[in-house]
């Protein structure tokens, strides 16, 4: 019977196999992201050339607008998928050697102002989330799972929910679906903002790791503000991103109680599974950089390496949202979501405006 099992059984790939397929989709996302560096220092060229006044609209808007185009457009194919779905390992490897162009007195000043927003704000969304999510009758879980989403850290904060708490495939994807369409209009809205409220590099890079739920989505708002922004949004980004577990850890326990979810044992191993290891990596390199183990040439090509990883990470972003697939998912979910970013977006954006009036930026 056991030989009967095995022979039944599909053989594992081996690891050069694995490579292999993720190969077509990364030589995608690296096309795509180089097109979008293409496109902008051409346009800017002719645009100089000719004395035109035209926008300077930076690569990471041009490779997310191209990724949209391929997805929505002409769709997916299956060979590209494995591979543009590690855009969030680049995400987090260009999070990671970002940690080069930050001391960590840097990192420990900022990240002292945004814990105490970020508490703030994580507090704040959750209740409003959840209080949406009863008005419009939605689901118990799925308000837990929109509530996490909006408040933590996008969809990673969703799926480390979903198997903590017990929540129904159905309700994962109601709630992911609803994060990625909100964070793609957060690209295009969140920029035009801060411009017309003259918002500064610094009010607008917190405002953007506050208020934008996904770390690939907070990081790609705060670049195509500017490169301060970008640092900005996506330290305190990270820093949302750390305290997901003890989020998580406390949805767990409450659902274990009503008999809907299984007890946290090692509540310790808990927290440890769900944290976000890449924030050590970058604390880690913030912390070698500013013992001075690096010379200016290493941290300039770890500062460069950082750039190509995030321009993998923003073409991925536009061709993983897929408007068509979103809209098969209901519009409560997604009404919840709306109102309640809108909500959380102009409430983080009165947290730094009046902190920054006391704290000078």
């Amino acid at each position: 019977m056991s030989d009967a099992i095995a022979l039944t059984q599909d053989p594992p790939i081996s690891l050069s196999n694995r490579f292999l397929r993720l190969l077509p989709g990364i030589a995608l996302l690296f096309v795509i992201g180089f097109a979008g560096k293409l496109i902008e220092k051409n346009l800017n060229a002719y645009a100089k050339a000719h004395h035109l006044a035209f926008p300077n609209i930076e690569y990471v808007l041009w490779a997310i607008l191209i990724g949209l185009v391929i997805s929505n457009v002409f769709g997916l194919a299956e060979v590209f998928k494995p591979g543009v779905d590690t855009y969030e390992f680049w995400l987090k490897t260009g999070i990671v050697l970002l940690g080069s162009r930050f001391l960590l007195g840097d990192v420990w000043k900022l990240g002292g102002v945004s814990l105490v927003l970020v508490a703030i704000e994580i507090t704040g969304s959750l209740a409003f989330m959840t209080f949406l999510g009863r008005l419009f009758g939605l689901r118990p879980k799925l308000t837990t799972l929109l509530a996490i989403g909006s408040a933590v850290c996008g969809v990673s904060a969703i799926i480390a929910t979903r198997g903590a708490i017990d929540a129904d495939d159905e309700d994962s994807s109601f709630a992911i679906a609803a994060i990625l369409a909100l964070g793609a209009i957060a690209l295009f809205t969140f920029p035009l903002i801060g411009h017309a409220l003259h918002l500064s590099d610094h009010a607008y890079g917190l405002w953007a790791g506050l208020a934008v739920d996904n770390t690939a989505e907070a990081a790609a708002a705060g670049a195509l503000y500017s490169d301060a922004a970008a640092k900005l949004a996506i330290l305190t980004k990270t820093t949302r991103n750390a305290l997901i577990g003890f989020v998580v850890l406390g949805y767990a326990i409450h659902w274990a109680r009503k008999g809907q979810a299984q007890a946290v044992g090692n509540k310790a191993a808990f927290l440890w599974q769900k944290f976000p290891k890449f924030v050590l990596g970058f604390l880690l390199i913030s912390l070698l950089a500013t013992l001075g183990f690096f010379t200016k040439d290493q941290s300039t090509a770890l500062a460069n390496l950082s750039r190509w990883a995030f321009l993998l990470t923003f073409a991925g972003v536009g061709l993983r949202t897929n408007f068509r697939e979103m809209r098969k998912q209901g519009l409560r979910p997604f009404a919840v979501g709306f109102i309640g970013e809108i909500a959380i977006a102009l409430f983080t954006l009165g947290l730094v405006v009046v902190t920054g009036h006391f704290a000078g930026f």
